[in-house]
């Protein structure tokens, strides 16, 4: 094995630690060791690969991965999952260790709203509050008056007076999903998900052809004219809850692949579809959420890096709207 001091220097470049791992090593095994051992929690979510949800302690989606991180006892947290939910987990626990396997696990959506320009666009609408898709960075966060994610969204605008004008940011698609179910005008920064943007309304269409019975289930980043088509749109939860309740064999799955995993292991006997995206690709992986592996989760575990590190003021600024958003889904039993 290399010299560590000498493989830490890669990180930045490579964005992991990059070390050499014996092949016959059961690395499901060494990781609940170094769990106890370091009295760590490695929390994962939905858009992970199967592996890696295997061994998470806590497996969710944007709000339940929230409150894990709110509420854990451990000392270190691994985040499986992309920087801002790692930049999240550190902001709710400024004196624990939190670990991100891959620092380039990066996010469409929280990139297409850099916070120098956020500011200058909430500058020109001084009397609106500023309503937050967690699905962004820390300092973006900070510019909030609240932070949301699909599973309290609704419940969160809702709880705000109808005269009060919104800054919505920055789905542009949950946002109008959002207006639409609530019937606000809520302003929209111009943003989106490379993942869920990318589904064909035709290839969909035609897949509902050839699977008449099947039930088409939807995030509400997607576009407009695919969620009209949807049977059911939800949050990754609620997509998994409604594929368990509900009675039909066949689902046609509009949102990362990642989730498949957890559907086909609550329900064996359906058949999860993943919904084909205007590329030539058979089905939609998150390119960012897929750099995190097994190995990389291993590696970070044992050496304890690469660790998320954040600037004391920022985390002050940012846990306010968080910590609104979880009073809130606290007080309607999210």
């Amino acid at each position: 094995m290399r010299d560590i001091n000498t493989a830490k220097a890669n990180i930045e470049a490579s964005g992991f630690l990059d070390i050499d791992i014996d092949v016959n090593l059961d690395l499901f095994s060494e990781i609940e060791k170094l769990k106890k051992e370091k009295n760590a929690i490695v929390l994962a979510h939905y858009y992970q690969e199967p592996d890696i949800q295997d061994v998470a302690d806590f497996i969710g989606d944007s709000l339940g991965l929230a409150q894990q991180a709110e509420k854990t006892k451990a000392d270190i947290i691994v985040f499986a999952g992309v920087h801002f939910m790692a930049e999240t987990a550190k902001i709710l626990n400024p004196t624990k260790k939190v670990l991100l396997p891959d620092l380039k696990a990066g996010c469409s959506l929280s990139d297409s709203a850099p916070p120098e320009l956020f500011k200058l666009f909430k500058d020109k609408h001084p009397d609106h509050m500023v309503i937050t898709y967690i699905n962004c960075s820390a300092g973006m966060k900070a510019l909030s008056d609240i932070i949301c994610t699909s599973s309290n969204a609704e419940k969160i605008i809702e709880s705000l007076p109808r005269e009060q004008k919104i800054i919505f940011a920055p789905d542009k698609n949950l946002g109008a999903y959002l207006n639409k179910k609530t019937g606000r005008n809520m302003v929209l920064w111009n943003g989106a998900c490379m993942v869920h943007e990318i589904f064909s309304f035709e290839k969909i269409s035609k897949l509902k052809i050839r699977h008449p019975k099947a039930k088409v289930i939807a995030h509400p980043e997607c576009e407009d004219v695919v969620l009209r088509i949807a049977d059911y749109v939800g949050s990754t939860t609620g997509l998994l809850k409604y594929s368990i309740e509900n009675q039909a064999d066949e689902f046609i799955v509009v949102t990362e692949t990642g989730i498949l995993h957890q559907m086909q292991k609550s329900s064996p006997g359906k058949t999860f579809i993943p919904a084909p995206p205007n590329n030539s690709c058979a089905c939609n992986d998150c390119p960012h959420m897929k750099l995190n592996t097994l190995e990389k989760l291993y590696v970070c575990m044992e050496y304890e890096t690469p660790e998320i590190t954040m600037n004391e003021s920022l985390i002050i600024a940012a846990k306010k709207p968080i910590e609104r958003m979880l009073a809130i889904s606290k007080q309607y039993g999210l």
